[in-house]
């Protein structure tokens, strides 16, 4: 069923109170679309919130990956998780309800997050990617960095019992995350994989890496991480200022415009 607008309203108003005083005029802000990882980070201590969105907009998937894991079907677990053994997936049979939680950006590990290095950062940094940066979870769908989230696990491209999660949240979330996006300029850093959670209506600008005119993959996501660690690092607020940023490592090749697509086109040195 579709969210009303009476909930959008009352989820818009909510979103802009998490935000500090000083950035919460109405001023345009530079919001940056980031992917999850397969690999977590164990523990938190986070206190539990309501995550990014309507209430209760995840319920249905949340009950489809509780009937899962609290089901005890080793091999269903198995094949949500991604494991080909049963005991891999001990670190994620924990019931989310009861789970420690952790803020997303700290959350998840792999080449992204290893190079956004999040933990060296100052405060200023932590909270500016806790507050600008929105992570399409594969079981919460799209989040702020700052939300606090369990240790969970569902492998991409999985489906979460009968429900398809990309589909899902496109669905639930589109026009929740137009509206919330409606001021802000946006920098997509997902992998291609998550534009399918969010289809961007307005214009934005991505990036794409390049090493002697090839078109490069695993390094594409440690660049990924590097750029979301300067810009933080910086405090970018806008496209203008992040063009104006000079990135160790890359140099901008040219940029594209393909309808309200922006593409700057690195050159790795």
């Amino acid at each position: 069923m579709a969210t009303s607008r009476e909930a959008l309203s009352k989820f818009c108003a909510r979103e802009c109170d998490k935000i500090p005083y000083q950035f919460n005029k109405g001023e345009k802000m530079l919001k940056i679309l980031f992917s999850p990882s397969e690999g977590k980070n164990s523990g938190g201590r986070e206190t539990k919130n309501p995550l990014f969105g309507a209430l209760n907009a995840r319920d249905e998937i949340l009950g489809e990956y509780y009937k899962i894991v609290r089901g005890g079907d080793e091999e269903e677990i198995k094949n949500l998780f991604g494991f080909k053994k049963f005991s891999e997936c001990a670190p994620f049979l924990s019931d989310l309800d009861g789970s420690e939680l952790m803020c997303a950006i700290e959350r998840y590990q792999g080449v992204a997050y290893d190079y956004l290095e999040f933990f060296t950062l100052t405060e200023q940094a932590k909270e500016y990617l806790k507050r600008n940066a929105i992570i399409f979870s594969n079981l919460y769908g799209p989040i702020l960095g700052g939300d606090a989230i369990a240790n969970y696990k569902v492998k991409q491209g999985n489906d979460v019992g009968k429900i398809a999660p990309d589909k899902f949240y496109k669905e639930r979330f589109g026009y929740q995350l137009d509206l919330y996006l409606a001021k802000d300029e946006l920098l997509d850093l997902r992998a291609g994989y998550y534009d399918k959670f969010y289809k961007i209506s307005k214009p934005y600008t991505t990036l794409k890496f390049l090493k002697d005119g090839k078109t490069i993959s695993h390094w594409a996501k440690a660049y990924r991480g590097i750029v979301l660690k300067q810009v933080a690092k910086h405090n970018i607020n806008s496209m203008k200022e992040f063009m104006e940023l000079e990135i160790e490592g890359l140099s901008v090749l040219e940029i594209k415009v393909i309808k309200n697509k922006t593409e700057i086109v690195y050159n790795s040195n």
